[in-house]
C-alpha cells in the first residue's frame, strides 16, 4: 500500500495556481498521488487519490455545464479553480469535485477513489464498516462519506482549513497512470467514449478496473 510509505513526508497544501491551469485532463492526472484531506471539528481524515474523472465544461456532454448550462446547483462550476463542487447523486451520494481553470470556464475533476491514510478508524465509523478493505473509500460516494464531505461544502475554497489537497512527495511515473472511459455517463453519446478517467495501475483502491 502506498499510504504507509508516505505518511511522514512534508505535507504541502496545493497552491491556487495548481487549479487555475487550462488542461483539465492534465490536472486530473496530476491529482493522482496527491492526498485529499478533511478537517471536521478538529478530526483529520485523508487518503491518497487513486482515481479521478475529468469533465471539460461547455464542450463535454457528460458535464453538468455542457453547452453553457447554468443552474442554481451548477453555478459553482463557474467559479475560479480551487473551489469544491459537491452535488447529490440519486438523492443519496454526495460527490466531491474539484473546480479547475479560470472563472466562467466550468471544468471539474471528480474524485472517484482514495487509499485511506489518516483517521482510518474514523472513516470506518462514518461508513459503518467492520472490516477494513477497498470498499471503504472506492467510489465517489464512499470517498465523501468517509471524509464527511457533503453538499453543504460546495463552494468552499480548497486552500482553506476544512477540505484541501496536499502534495506529500509521491511521484507516479507515466507508466503507472492508466485511462479509461468514465463511469455512468452513457447519456453523453460519443463523449461517453472519451478516455477521461484516470487511475493508478494495479492499485486495489480503484472503484472499477476495466476488463
Amino acid at each position: 500500500m502506498l499510504s504507509t510509505r508516505f505518511t511522514n513526508w512534508l505535507k504541502l497544501k496545493l497552491p491556487q495556481h495548481f487549479y487555475l491551469r487550462e488542461d483539465v485532463l492534465q490536472i486530473s492526472k496530476d491529482l493522482l498521488g496527491k492526498f485529499l484531506v478533511s478537517n471536521i471539528d478538529g478530526v483529520i481524515t485523508s487518503g491518497l487519490i487513486t482515481e479521478t474523472e475529468a469533465y471539460a465544461g461547455h464542450v463535454d456532454r457528460a458535464s453538468h455545464a455542457y453547452n453553457g448550462r447554468r443552474t442554481q446547483r451548477t453555478e459553482i462550476m463557474y467559479s475560479k479553480g480551487g473551489t469544491a463542487y459537491v452535488y447529490l447523486c440519486y438523492g443519496i451520494h454526495h460527490l466531491f469535485n474539484v473546480v479547475t481553470n479560470r472563472r466562467n470556464i466550468p471544468h471539474a475533476v471528480l474524485i472517484r477513489a482514495i487509499e485511506p491514510v489518516d483517521g482510518i478508524g474514523t472513516m470506518m465509523a462514518r461508513r459503518k464498516k467492520l472490516k477494513f478493505d477497498y470498499t471503504l473509500t472506492t467510489g465517489p460516494g464512499a470517498v465523501s462519506e468517509a471524509l464527511a464531505i457533503d453538499v453543504r461544502d460546495t463552494g468552499i475554497r480548497l486552500t482553506g482549513k476544512k477540505i484541501w489537497i496536499e502534495d506529500r512527495g509521491v511521484k507516479l511515473p507515466a507508466t503507472e497512470i492508466l485511462s479509461s472511459k468514465r463511469v455512468g455517463v452513457s447519456y453523453a453519446m460519443e463523449d461517453a467514449l472519451l478516455l477521461y478517467r484516470f487511475f493508478i495501475k494495479k492499485s486495489p483502491w480503484v472503484s472499477k478496473h476495466p476488463k
